[in-house]
């Protein structure tokens, strides 16, 4: 019996709008749900970065461009991208701390995408995923990405799991796997 969902696939197949689609359908049937996302930042055309947009409205960025090529030995890097690891976790800790207390009769969902390489920079993220996936009132819905180059912990730890239903998503089906997503999680609620 799956107790998480999570979604996996190339960059850019679409993970993080049927994220959003199967978000906004448990919202508008009044479900219990927090959590933050991934988005582009473009400027001319051209893609600058990502922001952590938190599903309260908050937004800080997670990753820029780096402009020159000297590097300070304590930066976090993923390619050409900068890590903002602070403003990271300021805007998603409190918020995956939060998601953990409380009681409801009905489980909370909690959207975690992505557990990436950007993301993974923090520790105390880590620690904070590993404690929303055993804590026993939170269904989280996320995504990891497809398995590249140096295996990343968490995130075969998370595809490795027993209580999570991971979905492959892909350019074929990333229009038809919308309903079956959301009775995943809808089923793991129960």
């Amino acid at each position: 019996m799956s107790k998480h969902v999570f979604l996996t696939g190339p960059p850019g197949v679409g993970k993080t709008t049927l994220i959003q689609k199967v978000t906004q359908a448990l919202k508008s049937s009044g479900t219990s749900i927090d959590g933050f996302y991934t988005e582009e930042v473009r400027e001319g055309g051209r893609r600058t970065g990502f922001d952590v947009v938190t599903l309260s409205g908050k937004r800080g960025p997670l990753s820029r461009v780096s402009s020159d090529s000297s590097t300070s030995r304590r930066e976090c890097r993923v390619g050409q991208y900068v890590v903002d690891v602070v403003s990271f976790e300021q805007l998603v800790l409190p918020m995956l701390r939060n998601v953990n207390h409380g009681s409801d009769a009905e489980r909370k969902i909690c959207v975690i995408d992505e557990v990436g390489k950007m993301e993974l920079f923090s520790q105390p993220f880590i620690q904070a995923v590993r404690q929303t996936l055993t804590a026993s009132g939170t269904v989280v819905l996320g995504t990891i990405p497809i398995p590249k180059g140096k295996p990343l912990d968490l995130v075969e730890e998370i595809r490795n799991r027993k209580d999570i239903k991971v979905f492959n998503v892909s350019k074929e089906n990333r229009n038809s796997i919308f309903q079956d997503i959301l009775a995943a999680v809808e089923s793991c609620r129960k």
